[in-house]
């Protein structure tokens, strides 16, 4: 592997758009540090129902923010670059140190529009002068109902490290205590890691899947009790806050946070439910397919289809791309060269660099993309993914004003998955090989399970493990492993051994103490199919409303938002398409058997 020094300069981002160098990074700070560290914040203070006074004290907030915004991406993008390099990390923990500092003096702000009178926070809603500010102003105006007095808040305020423990202690049992063993790996003993767990039901050793699957599941079962008590005293915290704040149930709470309608998530259950006889017949067709006499949990990952795999390197990579992405216009393919050329992407794995991939920036700068490429099938998908959620941020940065650019996680999927979605329809119409046709329908039915059905398998365990807590029962383990092996025989059917090590997944899962969180990728995906549906079928009217969604950041709530592109979650039309592209591509394989 290449140390950083040695990757050539058109393969690496251009960081210099953010600071000229790290001297110029440095000024900034001291400038920063020296303005607003001692910045007399308490001059607004109890004067925010004054409109001049509320407008200054924004137009400081946001001056401050976007300034500090860039000091961030370019310590924490230029750390990423070699995680070792101590000075990076430094520099990153200096700028969240100086966050942390300024805005404590600000925590007043939010809680004194709140108790404003309705008809004065109404006539700032209604000011022209406020349009920059009148959604977050709207959602202050909403959450009135659930906002308490004074000395009320302080006392939620001051519960909140304790609150916020539960996911703490997960987090120490998961990667401290959780003792993992050692097992078999293409014949030797290796270090198990949870990493290493997931290459494992990828690969097509059989015994190694499920010795890897007994072990692994057994070091959870060890600290059950102790995993038992953390979750579900995480749910009597959403409980207590729920009740706390008058909301009618955890859920609405947690989804009126993002100011999305709990309809939403009805929708999303009843939808996969009527869909789950496909689902079986999927699960069905893969044990017939692998020749499998048994199917057990641990068989599921393994690729049906091998040697098709699509192998170039990463500029042709990005023209494929390009080419794929074709029914979204010539202005979208543009912007794809525009990044490429402008130095927004940093393509290659490097010594000490982070692993994965991501976007990223802030109002003031251009879209940054760290990818890791390999030439695999999987990284060209990844170049569509990140590129979507990069043009997504451009377009939005571009049209709205700063308050309005950001979108919410609810939005934060689709662009990026209608990418992968047009560049699979793309490879499959382009290829002759039927071994590669049978790849790419295999890569997105495992993609749609893994990101529709199985994300809905957990939203469902949540909703019912919530909802038997807050009708008074007690959550056991053994009342925690009945609601998930239920589930897991609902939604996987009879065409697989259900082994009883499944009982305990939810134990593993990180987002759990995140709560009602995951059913946003599955509503991500159902978006983004039905998004690509409308712009293959209806061409240029479809694309043009597909962009004034790409151009709206988080102007108003996201279901509005989504409408734009003509996905409405609050009916049942985008679950059905969605169930009905699944079954579509589950016929499709089966043609090509």
């Amino acid at each position: 592997m290449l140390e950083r020094k040695d990757i050539p300069e058109n393969l690496k981002w251009k960081l210099s758009d953010i600071f000229p160098s790290d001297e110029a990074w440095e000024a900034e700070f001291k400038a920063i540090d020296e303005e607003y560290s001692n910045y007399d914040f308490g001059v607004f203070k109890g004067k925010l129902s004054d409109k001049n006074t509320l407008l200054e004290c924004y137009k400081v907030i946001d001056t401050m923010s976007r300034r500090m915004e860039k000091l961030y991406l370019y310590a924490h993008t230029n750390h990423d670059c070699d995680v070792r390099d101590a000075n990076y990390a430094s520099a990153n923990a200096r700028v969240g140190a100086m966050f942390a500092k300024i805005f404590a003096e600000l925590s007043f702000v939010e809680p004194e529009l709140t108790a404003l009178d309705e008809k004065v926070l109404q006539s700032f809603i209604d000011d022209p002068d406020f349009a920059e500010y009148e959604y977050g102003l709207r959602k202050i105006a909403k959450s009135k109902a659930h906002v308490l007095s004074e000395a009320e808040e302080k006392l939620l305020t001051l519960s909140g490290d304790v609150m916020r423990g539960f996911q703490s202690v997960f987090s120490m049992l998961d990667n401290a205590n959780l003792n993992l063993p050692k097992a078999k790996y293409q014949g030797e003993e290796i270090q198990m890691s949870h990493g290493m767990y997931g290459v494992i039901l990828h690969s097509g050793n059989a015994e190694e899947r499920k010795e890897w699957f007994e072990k692994y599941y057994q070091a959870f079962i060890n600290l059950i009790d102790a995993i038992t008590q953390t979750y579900a005293h995480n749910v009597k915290k959403d409980i207590f806050y729920s009740r706390a704040r008058k909301y009618e149930s955890c859920m609405a709470k947690a989804m009126s946070g993002e100011d999305v309608s709990p309809v939403v998530y009805e929708n999303l259950i009843k939808a996969v439910h009527e869909a789950l006889p496909i689902m079986h017949e999927y699960i069905s067709l893969r044990k017939e397919v692998a020749g499998l006499d048994e199917q057990h949990m641990y068989d599921i990952y393994v690729p049906l289809v091998e040697n098709a795999e699509i192998k170039m390197p990463f500029e042709e990579a990005y023209e494929l791309v390009i080419e794929g992405l074709a029914p979204l216009g010539e202005d979208y393919q543009n912007l794809l060269r525009k990044g490429r050329k402008e130095g927004w992407i940093d393509v290659c794995e490097n010594v000490g660099k982070r692993s994965g991939a991501y976007s990223t920036g802030v109002y003031d700068t251009h879209p940054y993309v760290l990818l890791n490429y390999q030439e695999t099938t999987n990284d060209i998908f990844t170049v569509a993914h990140e590129m979507g959620h990069a043009l997504h941020t451009y377009k939005s940065n571009e049209t709205q004003p700063y308050n309005k650019s950001n979108y919410t996680i609810f939005l934060a999927e689709i662009a990026s998955t209608a990418n992968e979605v047009l560049l699979l329809k793309y490879l499959y119409n382009k290829t002759d090989d039927k071994n590669l046709k049978k790849y790419l329908l295999n890569y997105y039915m495992d993609m749609i399970r893994a990101t529709m059905f199985r994300q809905t398998q957990f939203a469902e365990f949540e909703q019912i493990a919530h909802a038997k807590a807050e009708a008074g029962e007690a959550l056991t383990k053994e009342s925690l492993n009945a609601i998930y092996y239920q589930l897991n025989k609902d939604y996987y059917g009879e065409g697989i051994i259900h082994d009883p090590q499944i009982a305990y997944e939810w134990a593993r899962i990180p987002h759990f103490y995140n709560s009602f969180y995951v059913y946003k990728y599955a509503t991500g995906i159902i978006s983004a199919i039905s998004i690509v549906k409308r712009i293959l079928s209806e061409g240029e009217s479809a694309v043009k409303d597909y962009f004034e969604f790409l151009s709206s950041g988080g102007c108003t709530d996201p279901v509005s938002i989504l409408k734009k592109a003509g996905v409405d979650l609050t009916t049942e039309a985008p679950f059905k398409a969605a169930m009905q592209e699944f079954k579509d591509t589950l016929d499709e394989f089966k043609s090509l058997l």
